[in-house]
């Protein structure tokens, strides 16, 4: 869908930019809530929870998923797709409950980085010198963000670097399952396959949870759907060179959340940081725009959770 208006040119662009602002107010919501939660609810039982809640908002994916005729084959893919993006959302609810949500956000926002080289090694995409460089300049901006050696790190940060590996990894079987199903079928057996790969690593650790901590947790999954819409209509409304930026501001309310909320001081140098991550990601995304030639790498978005 972001290719598709890549290629018309982004007619709309005004129109992507207020979608994708919704996207980042969505997606804060999302991470404010899971960071009420906390710890009460063990990560692996939280991201179960939140699956199997957000499964009420898959009616409308229903008819296309049971006209798919799905193989075996085709199960098996879904299937280790799932299973690997259980895996980053337990690291990222774990993660939540253990650094501020400045720095969850803004370390977020390497998932595109690795997409881009992940594209590299599986479908043999060309990495130009100019897009080696922008890589490089993310990787410099999480050293800024962690600054190994000046301060303690916890495993909060390692958690987050995992989010973003396992969440990269999936985007790239999506893009694969996208080839041959349609959005409705790959986003529908994404959530099914999420929820069953959770369950038993929720039952191991599962605590009762409270009526309040249920409804919570549906709320982040209302919030997590809600975003995820609006962000496909930012897409589909202007290029990714146009709405990228605008994904920065994610951090700036993370930020402002977590001091005025959570008591969580505000950190100029976690900012810098996600600034340096996100110009590489808008020069990543405005290449890919502007270059005349079939485009295999999935669309860097945000963290599908």
């Amino acid at each position: 869908m972001a290719r598709g208006a890549d290629a018309s040119g982004g007619q709309r662009p005004l129109a992507g930019i207020l979608w994708m602002l919704l996207t980042g107010a969505n997606f804060v919501a999302v991470t404010a809530l899971v960071k009420h939660v906390g710890d009460a609810v063990p990560a692996p039982q939280a991201a179960f929870l939140r699956y199997l809640l957000g499964l009420v908002f898959l009616a409308p994916m229903l008819g296309p998923l049971l006209r798919a005729g799905i193989d075996r084959r085709g199960l098996a893919q879904y299937s280790v797709r799932g299973l690997v993006h259980a895996l980053g959302v337990i690291c990222w609810f774990y993660a939540m409950t253990r650094i501020p949500i400045a720095e969850v956000t803004a370390m977020n926002y390497l998932n595109p980085v690795y997409v881009t080289i992940g594209a590299a090694l599986v479908f043999g995409e060309r990495l130009a010198l100019r897009r080696i460089l922008a890589i490089a300049v993310a990787f410099a901006g999480v050293l800024v963000i962690l600054r190994p050696g000046f301060r303690e790190l916890s495993d909060g940060h390692l958690a987050m670097i995992f989010t973003a590996l396992f969440f990269g990894a999936s985007y790239l079987m999506a893009k694969r399952l996208s080839e041959r199903d349609s959005a409705a079928v790959v986003v529908a057996m994404l959530s099914l396959t999420v929820t069953l790969a959770l369950a038993p690593l929720a039952l191991a650790v599962w605590v009762t949870p409270t009526l309040s901590q249920l409804f919570w947790l549906f709320l982040v999954a209302f919030f997590a759907t809600a975003g995820h819409y609006s962000m496909t209509m930012a897409f589909r409304a202007a290029p990714l060179a146009v709405t990228q930026p605008v994904t920065f501001l994610q951090l700036v309310w993370a930020t402002l959340l977590g001091w005025l909320v959570f008591d969580e001081a505000a950190d100029g140098w976690v900012i810098l940081g996600g600034a340096m991550i996100v110009a590489a990601v808008v020069f990543i995304s405005w290449r890919e725009a502007t270059l005349k030639r079939r485009v295999t790498t999935p669309p860097p978005e945000a963290t599908k959770l």
